[in-house]
C-alpha cells in the first residue's frame, strides 16, 4: 500500500501548547496521550482521553494529519485516509 498524499505532504509547525492539550489546558481537563496537528500546530488529546480533542480539532479544521506528541513516539496519522505513516 502506498504512503497516502496527506502523510507525504506534511509540515512540522511548532506546538501552539507544548505544555498539553489546548483545549484540555482551557477548561482543566486530563488526557492520556497527546497528537500535534502537522498543519497547524494545535496540541490534542487522544481518543482515549475524554475529550478527544485531537479528532474534534480535524473535524472542525480538516487538518488531515496528526502526530503523536509523545516522548519516543514519531509516528503519524491521516483522519481522511485511515493510514499510519
Amino acid at each position: 500500500m502506498a504512503i497516502c498524499e496527506h502523510l507525504s505532504e506534511t509540515g512540522d509547525p511548532a506546538p501552539k501548547t507544548p505544555e498539553g492539550c489546548e483545549e484540555c489546558l482551557a477548561i482543566g481537563g486530563r488526557w492520556v496521550h497527546l497528537r500535534r496537528c502537522l498543519e497547524c500546530g494545535h496540541i490534542g488529546c487522544c481518543d482515549s482521553s475524554p475529550g478527544k480533542h485531537a479528532t474534534k480539532h480535524f473535524h472542525d479544521t480538516s487538518h488531515p494529519v496528526v502526530q503523536s506528541y509523545e516522548r519516543g513516539e514519531d509516528w503519524r496519522w491521516c483522519f481522511v485516509d485511515s493510514q499510519m505513516g
